[in-house]
């Protein structure tokens, strides 16, 4: 394994030590998101509320992730317990429970962060527009593992207060079957190391009916919470399913156990129809303003995913390590907002009890979404908060294992999403907003979804027990890729890695073009190939353009072809890199050829520039804050200076064209101020100047 970056983190975790400070302050999270299902994983063990990148509620578990605002994750909590406890120091407790989340306090000063690196397959491909790294994560890779099973990896050990060091293998593939789901192998080591330094304080002794318990906040989906309401980002309305070994469902003949959920229901929602689905009707139901693009309102249902959890395998015991098919012995929706779900308290003996019992209830002779609706998924409106404040999680308990000192327990989970395609959400959803289908019609084509997530993990279970993780590996993505906004076009470039040898590439770009159901102006919005081009292409020159208007790209290398796979219910297909490894995220243009010399021509638009919500035609589309210097030689220097003869900005232009932008910032990066301002256009060959000048009116 190849170290591509020291690791800061285990770093500044022995610097904490040596310093006598709890690790617990140090809390890193880093993503997985080589797939169409992106998720975030934090160096503490769990995902608590609020404790990702954007620090909100409703953040991660995004599927499918080549649109905006797909997030369905509101919070994740662990918790390790057992029976007849004795502390290092000797005290005894009948329970013990150590927890990690689901809230942001919990597991201060009970799970400590001790390891914690990314491995990818391959070095990742640096992405430029106009020379600018563009990514929608930035790249945060430890090391770079050639032979990598899978194309990424998280690796986590985490020490705990109960003396259980908890390790997270946490991998994904880019397959283009395979790429919705993120798998997480645990392994459980009664080591008797309590606290965040390497010295073990608990030097013997066997954990007794001990029970591993994790919690699952789904909010399905983000983007709809300004249509129905802020309770949705939550899961008020959240409805939670369960298959498994204990149950007689006709739909699992495999027995397989998972817990799911979907947007259910809201009887508060801020529109007047049935929100199941989350078709988009408005803007935004007139509360925010305009946050949803007119486009993307033709009733689109924005809510259909279905996420869940599986069960891969779970160890029988420590001397048995063939799967427990009675695993998790515990299956229970519990109150979001339950008491016992904040900060913990370790030493309260009456606590960790009631907290044991949660742990160990086993399983409801109803799930959540059948004690709601009686059964009628898809024709009910009763509500499935119960009358809560906070909507419903899903637990699951293993246990209870029996765990001598030096002894572990290894448990496998599954993370997937699944649910109706973009073009079947638009289809249905326009049905529904016409009149054509009922609620009850919309509805069941909504429910057909959960079919999409039991079918993916029937291929994980196949993956794991007859293919041993053996996947047919995409071709890797180009070396780098380069997008060079060009005087008449859009020039992309590209290389590939040493020893690659790729059968093809394909383009793929999106622009500012209206399209019903896709949201206008982002690079979220609806691609289409562009070019298929030979194994030798190293360039592609993009003419068939509108002038200065925004393009993004991305580009696939081609592999070879696979056939079906009965085992896997995959059809034949091509092997393709991943989208994700090349998108760009800044925008590219065709500008207007260059002039061979300044003339008087140069022109400032829009002139004046005016930033108010009737004057919204003069600004380029999706893109405030810009003014174009049009006119202007191929290679060329345009110094601004406000009315009193400061300059704030200079532009260096030599692509060719004759067209540069400014973004109206100053070199410190402030935005101007309303006034008038000046520009002093170069050209590099003949020293010839020219002077503009344009108003600016905030």
């Amino acid at each position: 394994m190849k170290l591509k970056n020291k690791n800061f983190l285990i770093l500044t975790f022995a610097v904490l030590l040596l310093l006598g400070i709890s690790s617990n302050a140090q809390v890193v999270n880093k993503w997985i998101a080589v797939g169409d299902l992106h998720n975030w994983f934090s160096s503490i063990g769990s995902e608590r509320e609020e404790d990702g990148f954007e620090k909100q509620q409703q953040a991660g578990w995004r599927w499918p992730a080549a649109f905006r605002h797909q997030d369905m994750q509101a919070a994740k909590g662990i918790w390790i317990g057992s029976k007849n406890y004795t502390e290092p120091d000797g005290l005894k407790f009948d329970y013990k429970v150590v927890s990690c989340g689901p809230r942001p306090l919990a597991g201060a000063g009970e799970f400590f962060p001790i390891e914690f690196y990314a491995v990818n397959r391959f070095e990742p491909t640096p992405v430029r527009v106009d020379g600018e790294e563009t990514y929608l994560y930035t790249p945060d890779i430890d090391y770079v593992e050639d032979d990598l099973p899978y194309d990424r990896m998280l690796y986590s050990v985490v020490n705990t207060q109960m003396g259980v060091t908890m390790k997270r293998n946490i991998f994904q593939f880019s397959n283009e079957y395979h790429n919705n789901y993120i798998i997480t192998e645990y392994t459980f080591i009664n080591n008797g190391n309590t606290d965040g330094d390497p010295e073990i304080e608990r030097t013997s002794g066997t954990l007794e009916d001990v029970y591993f318990y994790s919690q699952y906040r789904l909010a399905p989906a983000r983007e709809i919470r300004i249509l129905f309401g802020d309770p949705v980002a939550w899961g008020l309305n959240t409805m939670n399913d369960e298959r498994g070994a204990f149950r007689s469902d006709t739909d699992n003949p495999d027995q397989l156990r998972f817990q799911y959920a979907w947007h259910g229901y809201y009887k508060d929602k801020w529109v007047a129809y049935n929100n199941i689905g989350g078709p988009i009707w408005y803007t935004d139901a007139g509360r925010y303003g305009a946050r949803i693009d007119p486009a993307d309102t033709v009733g689109r249902l924005g809510a259909s995913q279905f996420p869940g959890v599986l069960t891969l395998y779970a160890q029988k015991s420590t001397t048995d390590k063939s799967d427990d098919i009675e695993q998790p012995k515990t299956t229970d929706y519990i109150d979001s907002n339950h008491e016992l779900l904040y900060a913990s308290n370790t030493f309260d003996a009456a606590q960790m009890q009631r907290r044991y019992n949660l742990m160990a209830k086993g399983h409801r002779d109803k799930s959540h979404a059948e004690f709601v609706t009686g059964g009628d998924f898809a024709g009910s409106t009763a509500d499935p908060s119960l009358g809560i404040r906070a909507g419903h999680s899903f637990a699951n308990g293993y246990g209870p294992y029996t765990i001598p000192f030096g002894d572990s327990v290894q448990i496998t989970i599954v993370e997937a999403a699944d649910g109706l395609s973009r073009e079947k959400n638009i289809e249905y959803g326009i049905q529904y907003k016409s009149g054509a289908i009922s609620d009850v019609v919309k509805n069941q084509f909504v429910l057909t979804a959960k079919d999409s997530l039991f079918k993916t993990f029937r291929k994980v279970k196949a993956l794991a027990e007859k293919k041993n993780w053996d996947l047919p590996k995409p071709p890797l993505p180009p070396r780098d890729f380069s997008v060079l906004s060009q005087g008449g076009k859009i020039k992309l470039e590209w290389d590939i890695f040493t020893g690659e040898n790729p059968n093809g590439f394909e383009i793929y770009r999106t622009t500012t073009n209206h399209v019903d159901g896709y949201a206008d102006n982002q690079y979220y919005s609806k691609y289409e190939l562009v070019a298929s081009l030979p194994s030798t292409a190293r360039e592609y020159q993009d003419t068939a353009l509108v002038r200065d208007v925004s393009y993004f790209y991305y580009i696939q290398a081609l592999g070879a072809d696979v056939p079906a796979d009965a085992d896997l219910k995959t059809p034949a297909h091509t092997l393709k890199s991943h989208r994700f490894y090349t998108q760009t995220y800044k925008p590219a243009y065709s500008k207007t050829p260059g002039l061979p010399d300044i003339t008087s021509a140069v022109r400032v638009v829009p002139n004046p520039y005016i930033i108010s919500a009737d004057n919204k035609e003069l600004l380029f589309p999706g893109e405030e804050n810009k003014i174009a210097f049009l006119n202007i030689s191929g290679s060329s220097t345009i110094k601004i200076y406000t009315e009193l003869g400061e300059l704030i900005e200079t532009i260096v232009h030599t692509d060719g064209s004759g067209a540069a932008y400014w973004f109206l910032r100053t070199y410190s990066n402030q935005m101007i101020v309303s006034g008038l301002y000046i520009a002093v256009i170069t050209d590099h060959n003949t020293g010839n100047s020219e002077i503009a000048k344009f108003v600016v009116v905030r």
